[in-house]
């Protein structure tokens, strides 16, 4: 190789990557289906698994019957939690957000008692799954029914227990104050005073219970005839399921394989530690043989966890020209029937992000956590910040309300200024970058605002039918869990870090492995143009492997906007000791100095003269071993573990038109314009697309969905006739653009995305929702806004009887869909509109 040690002429054609708007690697697969899902896999001799799960919310098992499905034919096993025993392990909290949290212990498959409609109860293992099906139907199982804990308010005062054994359904109560943190002043005395001479607002919302509905269902399989157990998963969280196993089944970690093929979404859904998979992994076990469990739909709004679920009372205080003085806030979240694996974390998360992006003097935050008999929530898109979200830009636009002023003018007055970066918060986070100013100009700017305000005046001026709102959402999120100190510190059971390696072949092709592991977000595609551009390779000479803990042995996994900003942040420092490795080499056989030694591009020059080499050439060189500087290995693979130093801090401004016909309660979307602040972008097109989804997912939470349990517990919103997921065809193009300012926590100067558009886009529109008719007297409307509630308000208020935000349960009332013949008027365009 020293013939090489000249000037290389034909250095690859490398543009910068970082930027670039490239169509995903993944999508050919993923889109005509050429892959493997889980429920694609099959093994010879694989057995099929069906639940049998309890229609009864609280109820004491009595008796299962198992002989007549025993008897079934291509039965080969009907097994009980009884059967199990310890063998079925349990599932883990991983959060016990205070040390006397009251955790119930959470059997996969209980013997004795059920504590929510859905929990399964007993499994038939045949030799189809059309026959474990039909053989779950004759296991006879016997309940005596209990009394359920269902309202989460009375639930919190313990009228009924979802676990008496444990006395009590409060589960852990958490406080922040801002005077015992030192970073702020008393709410307390705040408000009180703003009671004498100022403005006080006070405020109930509902945070109603979610489905995360990702687009593939819960999968399993498990092979216990290796050396090693394998676990397929529809999972996010390959490497902590690996740790959750081990931890609760006694087999060692490096016996336990978990593969996360191509997963079909999760949302925070399928960030769990489940059941299923436990039951699946001891019936495997127990069997000896490959066993595959895949839910029905039904089996997945019913069982996999739901999200949000939360009551917040809150208290703002201000002074008469819209000043805020003060915030405090009460809430109580329902857990549902356990505390799953980070659910009770969920509303701590959020407890950082009431204060949002304002300088509040004096802020205090308690938090009721309580369990219930319904499924149990966890995180779900967002995890906190879109609750804590809502109620901030609610309230700053009741607070606009009592001023008498524009909403944008109290959110103004209160934001911290560009010049104010870096910035402690009232919660004691410090924010890197934000330039909240920018982004609102430049939406205002693209939504066209003084017009539809213009608009919106001559509507109401002239007595219109159909009148106009305007809804304003000016948010931030922290992404990127997490520093590891940090959690800790919050009594986290694990840490924030992120591990990557980077492989050079003799080829001069590079293998990247992650740790985060991808369920859609495009992950191949922009780690590949973060090592492209950090090792001057060609953005096709780039694999990316990850989701299998024995390619990828080290990881946290995907979740909370992490895996650019921390798992990304890992592959720069992975690069850069590639490189570095590199330079010695290199330097040996252009016979230079290190020192001299210059990394541009992909290539390696020689400071001051024409003599370099390409990494290509290294990566060969040092594969043939046969001219290497003493003592120096024969590899230039790196692994880097990175632990953040902050979390980052993306923001935007996000602006909604919505139409409301006062006679019918029907809303239509007229217009959606956002700015969001991402920092660096790598890949544009990803970018949009994320902010596209969560756009939609936020407004559904906005417009149509909810959880609805009825009074007996049985989820009545159970199928996807009555939970009403909307589809593209029910939402509207929207007006999407970016600003940045790159954040100063990470190298690349990236922030979070993939959450951004859920957070924010849920108060925009309820905030629109109610600017149309606020005008009637009305203040509220308690998501998600059907045309019955909306119409009730109106009514309510039109009546006299005022007051009401037209909350009566509205599972299957409306469908999502908007069409002219909804007798929607008025003076605009509406053929691309979302609504109902």
């Amino acid at each position: 190789m020293n013939s090489a040690a000249t000037a290389t002429e034909d250095l690859p054609d490398v543009a910068k990557e970082i930027g670039q708007g490239r169509r995903r690697k993944e999508d050919q697969r993923l889109i005509t289906g050429r892959t493997r899902w889980t429920d694609n896999i099959t093994l010879p001799g694989m057995l099929h698994m069906a639940m049998v799960r309890s229609p009864f919310a609280h109820a004491t098992i009595t008796s299962i019957g198992v002989e007549a499905a025993q008897a079934s034919e291509n039965v080969v096993a009907v097994l009980t939690g009884a059967d199990l025993g310890e063998g079925q392990g349990v599932c883990i909290n991983a959060w016990a957000i205070t040390t006397d949290q009251v955790t119930p212990a959470h059997v996969p498959m209980p013997s004795e008692r059920v504590t929510f409609a859905g929990e399964i109860v007993a499994v038939v293992v045949a030799r189809s799954a059309a026959a474990a099906r039909d053989a779950a139907e004759l296991v006879d199982v016997e309940y005596d029914e209990l009394p359920a804990a269902l309202d989460l308010k009375k639930a919190a005062n313990d009228e009924v227990l979802a676990h008496p054994d444990l006395g009590t359904n409060k589960s852990a109560f958490w406080k922040f104050d801002s005077e015992e943190a030192g970073t702020g002043g008393n709410v307390d005395a705040a408000i009180e005073k703003a009671r004498g001479d100022g403005i006080v607002i006070e405020r109930e919302y509902r945070q109603q219970r979610l489905i995360p509905a990702f687009m593939e269902p819960r999968s399993t399989v498990v092979d216990p005839t290796g050396e090693q157990i394998t676990m397929w998963s529809a999972t996010q969280i390959p490497h902590i399921l690996r740790f959750a196993l081990a931890a609760t089944t006694g087999v060692p970690e490096s016996k336990i394989r978990v593969i996360a093929p191509d997963v079909g979404g999760a949302f925070g859904g399928k960030l769990q530690q489940t059941p299923e998979e436990m039951i699946t992994f001891a019936v495997a076990r127990r069997l000896g043989k490959p066993v595959k469990y895949t839910e029905t739909r039904s089996e997945s709004l019913m069982a996999a966890h739901h999200g949000r679920d939360q009551w917040q009372k809150l208290t703002l205080s201000a002074e008469k020209d819209g000043t805020v003085t003060g915030l405090k806030v009460e809430l109580l979240a329902d857990l549902g029937s356990y505390v799953s694996l980070v659910g009770g974390g969920v509303p701590v998360l959020g407890a950082f992000m009431f204060n949002a992006i304002y300088k509040f003097p004096a802020y205090q935050f308690n938090c009721q956590t309580v369990l219930t008999n319904k499924t149990w929530t966890d995180a779900y898109r967002g995890a906190g910040r879109p609750e804590a979200t809502y109620a901030i830009e609610r309230l700053m636009d009741e607070l606009a309300a009592e001023v008498g002023v524009d909403p944008f003018v109290v959110r103004e007055k209160n934001w911290i200024t560009k010049e104010e970066f870096p910035f402690t918060t009232i919660a004691g986070l410090e924010y890197d970058s934000g330039n909240y100013e920018a982004a609102t100009e430049k939406a205002k700017a693209n939504f066209g605002y003084d017009e539809l305000r213009a608009e919106q005046k001559q509507r109401r001026d002239a007595g219109d039918r159909i009148q106009l709102g305007i809804g304003i959402s000016t948010f931030t999120e922290m992404c990127g869990l997490a520093p590891s100190r940090v959690l800790g510190s919050l009594n986290y059971g694990a840490g924030g870090w992120e591990h990557a390696s980077v492989r050079m072949l003799a080829t001069g092709k590079v293998e990247v492995v992650t740790g985060a592991s991808a369920h859609g977000q495009g992950h191949e595609t922009a780690f590949s143009q973060i090592v492209a551009d950090r090792l001057g390779v060609a953005f096709e000479d780039v694999e990316v492997l990850h989701g299998d803990t024995q390619i990828s042995h080290k990881g946290l996994d995907t979740y909370g906007s992490r895996s650019l900003v921390v798992g990304g942040e890992a592959l720069v420092q992975a690069a850069d000791k590639v490189i570095e490795k590199a330079k010695v080499i290199a330097a040996h056989l252009l016979e230079a100095s290190v020192d001299d030694i210059e990394f541009d591009a992909g290539r390696f020059g020689v400071r001051g003269t024409d003599q370099g080499l390409a990494m290509a050439e290294i990566a060969m060189a040092t594969f043939a071993a046969h001219n290497l500087p003493d003592g120096v290995e024969p590899s230039l693979d790196s692994d880097a573990t990175y632990d953040p130093v902050n979390f980052n801090y993306p923001h935007g401004t996000h602006l909604c038109a919505m139409e409301v016909d006062t006679e019918t309660g029907g809303v239509l979307m007229r217009k959606y314009t956002c700015v969001d602040d991402v920092g660096v972008v790598i890949n544009p097109m990803i970018v949009e697309g994320q902010v596209h989804g969560g756009l939609v997912q936020g407004i559904a939470q906005a417009l149509w969905e909810e959880a609805v349990y009825d009074d007996s517990g049985t989820l009545v919103s159970g199928s996807f006739v009555d939970y009403l997921l909307p589809t593209s065809a029910d939402t509207i193009s929207f007006d999407v653009s970016h600003n940045s300012t790159a954040s100063t926590t990470n190298t690349l100067g990236t922030k979070g995305v993939g959450e951004a558009g859920t957070i924010a886009s849920t108060p925009a529109v309820v905030n629109a929702v109610v600017d149309a008719i606020r005008h009637l007297g009305i203040n509220d409307i308690q998501m998600p806004c059907t045309p019955e509630r909306v119409w009730r308000a109106i009514n309510a208020a039109s009546s006299g009887t005022g007051g009401s935000k037209g909350d009566a349960p509205t599972a299957g009332a409306a469908a999502p869909h908007f069409t002219e013949e909804t007798g929607m008027e008025g003076q605009t365009d509406r053929t691309d509109g979302a609504g109902q």
